[in-house]
This record gives structure tokens, C-alpha cells and sequence, in this order.
């Protein structure tokens, strides 16, 4: 019997584990999609704190506050995009424990049912 026959017929016998393992592969992809977005966050915020690197201190920075673009200080806008540098790391360190977790016990619900 191959190894996808044999889950099928686990899953028939025990079927809230295979339930509990789709959830698991559903919020693993949820965590990975998150991963994604922070890392792609991440990127842009460290192109704009390579562009500051290349102002002087005399330029005109804007920030852009809904539909009105506000003058801010370079100081400001510099310790803005480190702060949220620092939070996006945090994040992606909190996601990715999260996808080891969940990897984690997806492995043990696949040795459950195999």
C-alpha cells in the first residue's frame, strides 16, 4: 500500500486528526503569508533609510498623512523608519518561531497518522 493510501485510510479511521492537521497546514500558509508581507515591509523600509543615508541635513523630507503631504524633520523621520525596522524584526522573529512551531506539530500529526 502506498504511503497516500495508507494516510487516506488513517484519515477515514481518524478524522479529526486529519482535520487538525489541514488546520495546521492552513494557519502554517497563514504564517508564511505574514512572513512574506514583513520581509517585503522590511525591504522597502531599509531603501528609505538608504535614501536618508544620501541626503543632507538640510533637505526637505514629506510624509505623507492621507491625502496631505506634512514636512517633517530629517531627525524624525530617520528614528521613525529605525523604530519601525526594529518592530518589523521583532515581528519576522515572532512569525518565524510561529512556522517552527507549527511545522513542529504538523510533523508529529503526520508521525500520528502514518
Amino acid at each position: 500500500m502506498s504511503s497516500s493510501n495508507f494516510r487516506l485510510v488513517c484519515c477515514i479511521r481518524n478524522p479529526r486528526l486529519c482535520a487538525s492537521l489541514a488546520d495546521l497546514g492552513v494557519d502554517l500558509s497563514t504564517n508564511v503569508q505574514a512572513r512574506q508581507k514583513l520581509e517585503s515591509q522590511q525591504q522597502e523600509n531599509k531603501a528609505v533609510q538608504s535614501e536618508f543615508a544620501t541626503l543632507k541635513d538640510g533637505a526637505n523630507i514629506y510624509k505623507m498623512v492621507g491625502p496631505v503631504l506634512l514636512k517633517q524633520d530629517k531627525t524624525e523621520a530617520v528614528m521613525s523608519v529605525d523604530g519601525r525596522l526594529q518592530y518589523i524584526e521583532k515581528e519576522i522573529q515572532r512569525v518565524e518561531q510561529q512556522i517552527t512551531d507549527l511545522q513542529d506539530k504538523s510533523e508529529q500529526k503526520k508521525m500520528e497518522v502514518s
